[in-house]
């Protein structure tokens, strides 16, 4: 037992002095008062006190105990709460010793409003605040718009925008390809757009066999009045409902409301396959690979998974696994007292259910053999950039920065981030560049982003200890890009961070990249050189997300307008002249009779408006 064993031991002991023996969960901390390790307890005093028996612990654990400086905990009245609020502090805070949950983004709905006399069906992502009824998650917006369209090709009802709905005067060509009743010109009365409403509730809620014989009925009347079109019309409505209906190996309609989850585990990595079944539709299926899973079995790995995965998101009634997780029946009332109704876990011994969960398996192995084999490669890509820039080791982070502006307007900088696993979405960062900028000073927008990026991270990390620092920085640029970023380097005490600029030979074609590095001539790779495809890659991303980023900067600006300049307009005010208007342009063109025609604007702020968009025009007196 070493010196530092024994130091976190004696914390431990000390915190244990005051720790009550009811259910909490507990944190220990390292000298930062970061997260080292997260657990929830029945018996908060009974389960601390086995972190000082280091004799009965894992090396994982040993060191874990080891960088303990302190310790806090939360009580809580059952040890279920403690389930849910430990898989909150872990998602928030992503301690290093726990079992992780990453790429966990937020999931599509579909949502149909409840706030218009005709509903409008549309993808939706974030907080459900808007009035209406939702239906998922999907597993991908891919996912979502398929069903979109097929909800559309069956029920007819609209996906534009209300503001769009209230200016049309003809059909839009959904209508002409039989994708919409076009309610927003009268083609179709309200309670008749009611009743396909209703019907999309039915089917979407699971009611699909009635649905579909009352459509066989309505098509056999049709068809019996000869009315041949409306019957070929529904008759294509009940194809478009057999093929949302249609499934292969997953079976939905056996289900009703459920989540397929299979673990598989490889090389001390997992990955978890997750099956989406609502209302008796399959709405697609994703893939996770948990962090820290190497010392874990797949029965810790998946009750890690299934706390931290359902902490924002309701659970379905059934959870159908490949392996038992640990604490299972904690587990199953945990998610019992969140979903406020009985969720069962279960692994499936027989019969379709096991069919299914063997596929979701088949799945997350198929995926983790991918994964292992892309990252195999990735590895030796990084190992010859350690070579060919002359690296100490393999990097593990990778750093790319461009810029993005018209003529020093709407200027944006961006960091991509690339490692072992390749590119880390989730680091990625953007700067609005907030110095003046003059024309064409991409040097000045260089300098910039690279004091904000290092300057705030040596604030917050001084010793450099945690894993958000860069084995290479890769600059979009020639040698004034590079000589800008080294300054800003060498002023923070950062120049042991290796930099290179890539810049594009004078005809800038893809292939014939200069590298430059201070205190070596610039060089070039030979055409097909796999490294070089690789860096054109990290660049070519760069370049992707600072256009993409500049571009939504520009539209939020021209969106904002000059409707957010004029005194007294709020956000209500301005919704209601956009949507009577359709475009801020038209506000703009508007006379004043017009604006106070509009509901919500009284006449002052009609006059306010106008005298706002046409300055020194004479207004008629009250």
């Amino acid at each position: 037992m070493d010196k530092l064993d024994v130091t976190g031991v004696h914390i431990i002991e000390a915190a244990l002095t005051t720790m009550p023996g009811s259910p909490g969960v507990y944190r220990m901390l390292d000298p930062k008062g970061g997260a080292l390790y997260v657990g929830k307890a029945r018996n908060l005093k009974k389960r601390v006190t086995s972190y000082t028996q280091l004799a009965r612990l894992p090396e994982r654990l040993r060191r874990m105990v080891a960088g303990t400086a302190s310790m806090e905990i939360v009580t809580t009245h059952t040890e279920a709460e403690a389930l849910l609020l430990e898989a909150n502090l872990i998602k928030r805070l992503k301690p290093r010793y726990n079992i992780l949950l990453r790429d966990d983004k937020s999931f599509p709905w579909l949502m149909l409003t409840g706030d218009h006399p005709y509903p409008q069906l549309a993808k939706h992502r974030g907080a459900q605040t808007r009035k209406g009824d939702y239906w998922g998650p999907f597993a991908s917006a891919w996912a979502v718009n398929q069903s979109v369209q097929t909800l559309q090709r069956v029920f007819l009802l609209r996906t534009c925008a209300d503001t769009v709905f209230a200016n049309r005067t003809r059909p839009c060509l959904l209508y002409q390809i039989k994708r919409c009743s076009a309610p927003c010109v009268g083609r179709i009365a309200e309670a008749d757009y009611a009743r396909l409403v209703a019907q999309a509730r039915e089917f979407l809620s699971g009611k699909s066999g009635v649905l579909q014989k009352e459509l066989a009925a309505a098509m056999q009347e049709a068809s019996d009045r000869l009315e041949f079109e409306q019957a070929a019309a529904i008759r294509d409505r009940i194809k478009g409902l057999t093929l949302m209906q249609g499934s292969g190996v997953i079976n939905p309609a056996s289900l009703g409301e459920a989540d397929i989850i299979a673990v598989h585990q490889a090389a001390e990595q997992a990955c978890v396959q997750v099956f989406f079944i609502r209302g008796g539709h399959n709405n697609g299926n994703r893939s996770f690979y948990p962090a820290n899973t190497a010392s874990d079995g797949p029965g810790a790995v998946l009750a890690a998974f299934i706390a931290q995965f359902y902490d924002d998101k309701p659970p379905p009634p059934l959870l159908l696994l490949n392996h038992m997780p640990d604490d299972t029946p904690l587990l199953a009332e945990a998610l019992s007292l969140k979903a406020g109704r009985r969720v069962h876990i279960t692994v499936p011994q027989r019969g379709e259910k096991l069919d299914i969960v063997l596929h979701a398996a088949t799945n997350a192995r198929e995926a983790l053999e991918r994964k292992l084999a892309e990252a195999a490669g990735q590895g030796k890509l990084l190992a010859a950039v350690a070579e060919l820039f002359g690296l100490p080791e393999t990097p593990r982070r990778i750093e790319t920065y461009d810029n993005s502006h018209i003529m020093g307007t709407n200027a944006y900088g961006v960091m991509v981030v690339a490692g072992p696993e390749g590119f880390m979405k989730s680091a990625y960062r953007k700067f609005s560049i907030k110095s003046a900028i003059t024309p064409g000073d991409d040097f000045g927008m260089m300098r910039e982003v690279m004091e904000r990026r290092f300057g705030r991270s040596l604030a917050e990390d001084p010793g450099r200890d945690s894993e958000q620092w860069p084995d290479l920085v890769l600059i979009d640029g020639g040698a004034g890009q590079l000589s800008a970023a080294r300054a800003i380097m060498e002023e923070l005490g950062l120049e042991d961070i290796p930099l290179v600029g890539i810049a594009k030979g004078p005809d800038r074609d893809a292939g014939r990249e200069w590298f430059h590095m201070q205190g070596h001539a610039p060089f070039q790779l030979p055409p097909r050189d796999p490294v070089l495809y690789f860096l054109q890659r990290l660049r070519d991303e760069a370049h992707r997300f600072a256009i993409t980023t500049h571009r939504a900067g520009r539209s939020k600006k021209l969106v904002t307008s000059e409707l957010d300049e004029i005194p007294g307009i709020g956000a209500a005010r301005k919704k209601a002249l956009l949507q009577h208007f359709g475009a801020a342009r038209e506000v703009k063109g508007a006379g004043l009779k017009d604006l106070e025609a509009v509901t919500g604007i009284n006449r002052a702020t009609a006059r306010a408006v106008y005298a706002f968009f046409h300055p020194g025009a004479r207004l008629p007196d009250d």
